[in-house]
């Protein structure tokens, strides 16, 4: 309950089995804005690349479009959506080296590439961590210039 007084704002896909998110939602204690899984890393994607927002189809004559900016490209409409760019983003990695160079193994690198680029802190979790130069340079994934600290996952 603490780390929530702490958050102002939660943009996320799906919410339905966090119910203290939930509860603060509908009490007025937390803005939640949900986004299409796809339309949310994109808009991550943009702020790790420094992009100014990304279009996409989703959401054209829907309630997802209100107050947003509406554009028209040969014919076929879009909403311009913004970028997302984190204080602060929790990410985990199957093998990190001691600067924080990350591989990821299985649905770990979906999204937590992207996540890491668009921080301005970088908290990686590692299942393992290595020394420096054990890992295969063509493995890694995540460099550990944007990683800011490293854990050991908790056994």
């Amino acid at each position: 309950r603490v780390l929530f007084r702490s958050v102002k704002k939660v943009v996320a896909s799906h919410i339905g089995t966090n119910a203290e998110t939930g509860r603060l939602m509908t009490e007025g204690k937390i803005e939640v804005e949900l986004v299409p899984q796809g339309t949310l890393i994109e808009r991550i994607r943009a702020a790790g690349a420094g992009l100014g927002g990304v279009l996409t189809p989703t959401g054209v004559g829907t309630l997802i479009e209100e107050g947003k900016q509406k554009l028209t490209i040969e014919g076929k409409e879009y909403l311009l959506e913004t970028p997302i760019k984190a204080d602060l983003a929790l990410v985990y990695a199957s093998v990190v080296d001691e600067i924080g160079n990350a591989v990821y193994y299985g649905t770990t690198r979906n999204y937590n590439p992207i996540i890491a680029t668009a921080a301005k802190t970088v908290i990686i979790e590692a299942e393992k961590i290595v020394k420096v130069g054990e890992l295969d340079p063509n493995n890694i994934v995540t460099p550990g210039v944007l990683v800011d600290y490293i854990i050991r996952e908790a056994n």
